[in-house]
């Protein structure tokens, strides 16, 4: 079943699937925008696999949500709040039609700036999905304030994903958990090293 919003294009690069869980095998379409640049099923998928064991109940922040790709796989796959943020409101309109009809009362989606956003969060997460524009320095700027006690709950996990020509310095004591590079994307899981 497809399920598109009028005025989207209904071409293959302007719809995700969902992989698993609750909606497995729902398409969705989106809105274009400066900078979006959707997760591969393919990436998505080898993620979601590292994550499975850590979804259920799971609270989630999707920063950069842009599709929707994330947040809604990992609320397909049983988190039981998702916070998706976006400073575009054609995506965060997007996504809440398509948590309508999901009936996803699990997910909030906001349309703010990231970087407001994590100053001013006071809950923190399971799980945080940070994929920003490759275009802009977002990733290095927002990554030192995610990895926080505020930011993260103990075992908490961070997704990052970004050119695999930018290198990412991660603060003691956080290390990658998993980490791999497909083309030209380096992704992966960083989490807190209790040997550092």
């Amino acid at each position: 079943m497809e399920i598109s919003l009028s005025g989207l294009k209904k071409n293959h690069q302007n719809r995700l699937r969902i992989i698993a869980g609750e909606w497995r095998g729902r398409k969705l379409a989106f809105p274009d925008h400066d900078g979006l640049r959707p997760t591969t099923d393919r990436i998505r998928e080898t993620v979601f696999n590292w994550l499975q064991s850590r979804l259920s109940g799971a609270r989630v922040l999707d920063l950069f949500a842009g599709s929707g790709a994330l947040g809604l796989e990992a609320a397909s796959r049983g988190a039981s709040e998702v916070v998706m943020i976006d400073n575009h409101a054609a995506a965060i309109d997007a996504i809440n039609a398509h948590c309508s009809l999901l009936k996803a009362s699990q997910i909030e989606a906001l349309n703010v700036d990231a970087l407001e956003y994590v100053e001013q969060c006071e809950s923190p997460f399971d799980v945080i999905f940070i994929d920003p524009p490759f275009a802009t320095d977002l990733l290095q700027t927002l990554l030192p304030q995610l990895l926080q006690p505020k930011m993260l709950k103990e075992n908490a996990m961070v997704y990052v994903e970004a050119p695999k020509s930018v290198q990412l310095t991660l603060p003691t004591p956080y290390d990658w958990h998993r980490h791999k590079i497909t083309g030209d994307v380096q992704f992966g899981l960083i989490a807190y090293n209790t040997n550092a």
